[in-house]
């Protein structure tokens, strides 16, 4: 039996609340370009954790966790409970030595910020005002030597929509899991606020970033160019801002670069671990 007999499955938890978004049409997207690059049968199903309590189970080779609206600070309702259960589920999975195909997961803004909370990682607070745009990020040590990021330039460039920040990393509890940091926010000498944290390594088959690597480039160029949203960034962020973000998506090397590179590269190692561990 060949490895590209069987099926790759992924999981998608929806962490959308059943708001409008162009996340999950993007993670569509890139599961399906993996699937042809690489000429591997993929398979995904969809889990709506906020509004059905749908969590996966250990069933599946890989899982991505969407971005969402709101606090990510947990109010006891029962969807968090199933996703935290779920986030423990992964590491207890993957700590036992019986289970050598191990599971592999990437959180997404505001499951990473849960993530972050429900680990003790650091702390997650309301930002002064919400982050909106395209961003450079700059890689830690740790950063520039991780697969996810090798073939992304240091800095590189982000889409960032968030109204929360992870600051403040605990060393000790990261330590504890085996957890690194990756890479921060940009840097900005006249502004005497932490940088926040941008992307964390868990484990090595859990990793997950504050911003969106799943936005394509062509789809936010699209939106950004209707008059009612060009208006509405302007007067929100300013005439020069809604410029900036025109001319970053319309450059090969920053948005489109990271869209092509970190969910991918983390699709190529979870099919790659899998497959090898399973015909070893």
């Amino acid at each position: 039996m060949t490895t590209h007999e069987k099926h790759f499955r992924i999981a998608i938890l929806d962490m959308y609340n059943g708001h409008p978004n162009e996340g999950m049409r993007c993670i569509k997207k890139i599961i399906a370009a993996f699937g042809e690059q690489e000429s591997v049968p993929v398979e995904f199903s969809v889990f709506d954790v906020r509004q059905k309590l749908e969590v996966p189970g250990m069933d599946f080779d890989a899982y991505i966790s969407t971005g969402g609206p709101g606090n990510p600070a947990p109010v006891g309702e029962a969807w968090e409970k199933k996703f935290f259960g779920f986030l423990d589920k992964i590491l207890v999975y993957n700590a036992n030595r019986q289970n050598r195909i191990k599971k592999h997961l990437f959180l997404i803004c505001h499951s990473f910020q849960m993530a972050c909370i429900h680990w003790e990682l650091a702390a997650v607070s309301k930002r002064r005002k919400t982050s909106f745009g395209t961003f450079p990020v700059h890689k830690t040590s740790a950063g520039r030597k991780d697969p996810l990021l090798n073939a992304l330039s240091d800095p590189f460039w982000i889409v960032d929509s968030r109204d929360f920040q992870v600051t403040q990393p605990n060393q000790f509890a990261f330590d504890a899991l085996g957890a690194k940091l990756l890479c921060l926010e940009k840097i900005r000498p006249h502004v005497p606020l932490e940088r926040a944290v941008m992307a964390i390594r868990f484990s090595n088959e859990i990793v997950g970033t504050q911003f969106h690597p799943e936005a394509d480039a062509e789809g936010m160029l699209r939106y950004f160019l209707k008059e009612d949203k060009k208006e509405a960034i302007i007067k929100a962020h300013g005439e020069q801002k809604y410029s900036e973000m025109i001319e970053h998506l319309n450059d090969p090397d920053k948005i489109s670069m990271t869209e092509a590179v970190i969910i991918p590269t983390f699709l190529k190692n979870a099919f790659n671990k899998t497959f090898q561990t399973a015909y070893a």
